[in-house]
């Protein structure tokens, strides 16, 4: 039996191994749909909102309006979202999702359930239960916003390595 390098039994490695892991695995699951995880949480608002300015969207997800437009062109290419004149300022749109977009959010809720059961196959449903919501607590004590995934925020900014961090 090989021996565990230190520090790669931390709760801190095995939470970001899972969920590079699930993340990947997702993003694998989407694709036949031709949409993204960033897709996905989109729907999802919108799925729960009649109607949101593509400001507030950016707001709730936390991440710069001009990347969010180029999700929103991508969606709207799709069908799955509509954009539309706000009656009170033309400068602003009100996003809605279509007939279309529900049909693609109720895939991806069968997705989402499945990628679910795949990741915690080796818990019963009480050790899931549990599982949710421990880390839900870490969660909120940590800041993250229920539901919002804190990757928006860093769409469309470059990536920079630690390394490159340190030597500046």
């Amino acid at each position: 039996m090989k021996s565990v390098p230190p520090g790669h039994d931390s709760i801190s490695f095995l939470l970001t191994q899972i969920g590079t892991h699930a993340a990947k695995r997702f993003a694998e699951r989407l694709a036949p749909l031709k949409l993204a995880p960033p897709h996905a949480g989109i729907l999802r608002i919108l799925n729960q909102a009649e109607s949101q300015s593509q400001r507030q969207l950016a707001t709730t997800l936390r991440m710069h309006a001009s990347r969010l437009v180029a999700l929103i062109d991508e969606l709207e290419t799709l069908g799955l979202v509509a954009r539309q004149s706000n009656g009170t300022d033309r400068r602003t749109y009100s996003l809605r999702i279509t007939e279309k977009g529900r049909e693609a959010w109720a895939a991806i809720g069968r997705i989402g359930r499945e990628q679910n059961n795949a990741i915690c196959r080796a818990l019963n449903s009480e050790e899931r239960e549990q599982l949710a919501q421990l880390l839900q607590r870490i969660a909120g004590e940590q800041g993250l916003l229920r539901g919002v995934h804190p990757g928006y925020s860093q769409l469309g900014k470059p990536a920079k390595t630690t390394a490159l961090k340190a030597r500046r």
